[in-house]
C-alpha cells in the first residue's frame, strides 16, 4: 500500500483479515459501539469475568481504524488534568497492558523504558526545575541526546509500543473469548436498549459508547467532545551511528516542555515516529479523511525533528487523525440508569487510560464494587462545548495563543 494512502505507519505495516458485518437484526446482553481500545478492552474484561454474556462489538470500518491504530504508541500514566487517585490507577494500567499482551501473546513491541520531557530553553527550565522527576542536563542527555538540553523531567511510568499491533491482537483475544465483532457496520444512532446501524439493529440492555472523537457523529452528541487533529511522521530506519548519539536505548518515549504538544518514540525497527498538534479544529466538529494530512504541519514536524536531533532523515510515512477533547479536558467513564455506558475523552493520552476504562466499565456493567468504580472520573459529566461559531473561534484562538507563547519562550 502507498504509505500516504494508509491511515498510519502502524497500520500500513500489518495485513488485515476482515470480519463480517452485521447481517440483520440481533440481540445481545451488551452492545459496544466502537472497535478501538476502549470498546475492545471493555468487551475483553466483560467476557473474562462472565463468559456467559452475549457481547457484540460494532465497528464502522475495522478494528483500530481510529485513534487506536494511529496514535504515538505511548502507553503512559499521564492524565490531562489532576484528579485524586487517578495517577496510581493509570500507572497500574501501563503494567496491565504489558501483562495482557504477554499473556495473550500479542507482539506489540511493548518496552517500558519510561518517558523524558526535555527542557531546552531558559523559560522551560524555570517552569520545570521544581517538577517531580526533574533531572539535570547530563542525566537528561544520557537518556535522549537532543540539541540544547538544559534538563528534563523523567517518569518511569510509560511504555513504547506498536499501537496497531496492540489493537489487532486485542481484537483477536476478545474474539477468542466469544465476543462477536462486526466490522464494516456503522452505528447510526443509539437509544436505551437499542443500537441502529446501517446493517441492522442490535437490541441490548447495555449499550456502550466507545467512539472517542467519532461520538460527535451520533445525533445528540455533537458537542460532547471536540475532534482536534494530531499529526505524525515516521522516518526511515536510522543508522546505528545516529542512535549512538540520540540514545533512547530503552526505547524511552520523548517530548519537551513547549506548550504545543510534541511526542515521539524509537520504534522497534529503529525509526523515529514523531507527532504533534498544530492542525486546526474544523467548523462543526467535522471529521473527514482529508483532515488527516496537513502539509504545513508535516513540514513543521520535519523541521522540529531536525532541530531536536540535527538529522535530516527521509520521511517515509505521514498521517493523522482526530482525538476527543471534552470541554473541561477531563476523560470519563460511566453507566447511566437506562443502560447507556461510555468511556473516552482522553485528550490524546488514551492508550493506558482506555485499558483502565475497559476494566472500570466491566465492573460497572456487572455491578461490581471495586477501587476502580470509586475513581473520580466515574460518572463525571463535562459540560457541552459551545455552539458554533463560538466553538470554532475559541479552539483555534487557543491554538494560535499556544504557538505565540512558545515563540516567546525561545
Amino acid at each position: 500500500m502507498d504509505p500516504d494512502l494508509s491511515p498510519s505507519f502502524w497500520l500500513a505495516s500489518l495485513s488485515r483479515e476482515a470480519r463480517r458485518p452485521l447481517d440483520g437484526d440481533t440481540t445481545a446482553d451488551v452492545a459496544v459501539c466502537g472497535g478501538g481500545y476502549t470498546g475492545l478492552w471493555t468487551a475483553y474484561y466483560l467476557a473474562s469475568l462472565d463468559p456467559s454474556l452475549r457481547i457484540v462489538v460494532l465497528e464502522a470500518s475495522y478494528c483500530g481504524f481510529g485513534a487506536s491504530g494511529r496514535n504515538g504508541g505511548w502507553c503512559s500514566g499521564l492524565f490531562p488534568v489532576v484528579m485524586p487517585g487517578m495517577s496510581p490507577a493509570l500507572e497500574d494500567a501501563v503494567d496491565e497492558v504489558g501483562r495482557v499482551a504477554a499473556a495473550e501473546e500479542i507482539d506489540c513491541h511493548y518496552a517500558k523504558g519510561g518517558t523524558i520531557s526535555l527542557v531546552r530553553t531558559p523559560a522551560q527550565l524555570r517552569r520545570a526545575v521544581s517538577t517531580p522527576g526533574f533531572v539535570d542536563a547530563d542525566a537528561a542527555r544520557d537518556i535522549c541526546g537532543a540539541t540544547g538540553v538544559l534538563g528534563g523531567v523523567y517518569s518511569p511510568h510509560c511504555a513504547a509500543l506498536h499501537p496497531a499491533r496492540l489493537v489487532r491482537g486485542l481484537a483477536g483475544a476478545t474474539s477468542r473469548r466469544g465476543v462477536v465483532i462486526h466490522e464494516g457496520t456503522r452505528v447510526l444512532r443509539t437509544s436505551p436498549g437499542r443500537v441502529v446501524t446501517d446493517r441492522g439493529t442490535v437490541s441490548a440492555p447495555v449499550v456502550v459508547h466507545a467512539l472517542e472523537a467519532w461520538r460527535t457523529t451520533l445525533p445528540g452528541y455533537r458537542r460532547t467532545v471536540a475532534p482536534v487533529y494530531s499529526l505524525m511522521i515516521a522516518t526511515e530506519p536510522l543508522p546505528a551511528a545516529d542512535w549512538e548519539r540520540i540514545g533512547l536505548r530503552r526505547r524511552e518515549t520523548f517530548t519537551d516542555e513547549r506548550r504545543l504538544v510534541i511526542y515521539g518514540q524509537r520504534t522497534a525497527d529503529d525509526r523515529l515516529a514523531f507527532g504533534g498538534r498544530g492542525a486546526p479544529y474544523h467548523f462543526g466538529s467535522r471529521i473527514r479523511p482529508g483532515y488527516d494530512r496537513v502539509p504545513r504541519v508535516f513540514e513543521g514536524l520535519s523541521r522540529t525533528l531536525t532541530e531536536l536531533f540535527d538529522i535530516t532523515p527521509r520521511i517515509t510515512h505521514r498521517w493523522g487523525g482526530p482525538l476527543g477533547i471534552p470541554r473541561d479536558w477531563t476523560p470519563s467513564v460511566g453507566l447511566r440508569d437506562d443502560g447507556l455506558a461510555w468511556g473516552g475523552g482522553y485528550v490524546g493520552d488514551g492508550v493506558a487510560a482506555a485499558n483502565l476504562a475497559g476494566r472500570t466499565l466491566a465492573d460497572l456493567i456487572l455491578s461490581r464494587t471495586t477501587d476502580r468504580t470509586a475513581l473520580p472520573w466515574v460518572n463525571h459529566r463535562s459540560r457541552p462545548w459551545e455552539p458554533e461559531p463560538a466553538r470554532w473561534l475559541g479552539i483555534n484562538a487557543a491554538l494560535r495563543r499556544t504557538m505565540v507563547l512558545d515563540r516567546w519562550d525561545r
